[in-house]
């Protein structure tokens, strides 16, 4: 096994990060969607796609936002998808990632690095616990209609 190598995400790894989203998602996500929104965050320099490769695979991928945020005025990363390929899977390549993500954070000028986890995912809760990140916010969401959904805004 070689050592894996981190870089940002470019262009022809767009199947290879699709892959480890759905699986994250547990979904297929819409293809032509997908990458259209995966070329123009690779051209947003507010956002940093990066893959760790390791036997000449993406084996793992890690998303972020950078934003300033006036609640914190200040400029914060955020780490929207962080998602390793089930056959790499404890490995340390998810905290080799974080790892990655805090050195590209501060680059970037960030004073805090956020990341909002689905509710059931446990394991990853354990783990990002583990890597040190603490639970201090809540996240709340509503699907947006035409007519509202009869508990927000629509009512």
């Amino acid at each position: 096994m070689t050592a894996p190598v981190f870089r940002p995400a470019e262009e022809q790894d767009l199947d290879a990060v699709y892959a480890l989203i759905c699986d994250m998602e547990a979904k297929e996500l819409p293809y032509a969607a997908f990458a259209e929104i995966f070329s123009a965050q690779l051209a947003n320099p507010d956002y940093l796609c990066l893959v760790c490769e390791l036997d000449g695979a993406v084996a793992a991928e890690c998303n972020l936002r950078f934003e300033y945020q006036l609640h914190h005025a200040a400029r914060i990363a955020e780490i929207m998808e962080l998602a390793v390929a089930p056959g790499y899977r404890r490995r340390g390549l998810g905290a080799d990632l974080l790892r990655e993500a805090h050195v590209a954070a501060l680059a970037q000028g960030c004073v805090q690095l956020e990341l909002p986890r689905h509710t059931p995912r446990t394991d990853a809760h354990r783990f990002y616990e583990r890597e040190g990140f603490k639970r201090y916010h809540y996240k709340f969401s509503t699907p947006l209609t035409a007519a509202g959904n009869g508990n927000a805004l629509g009512r």
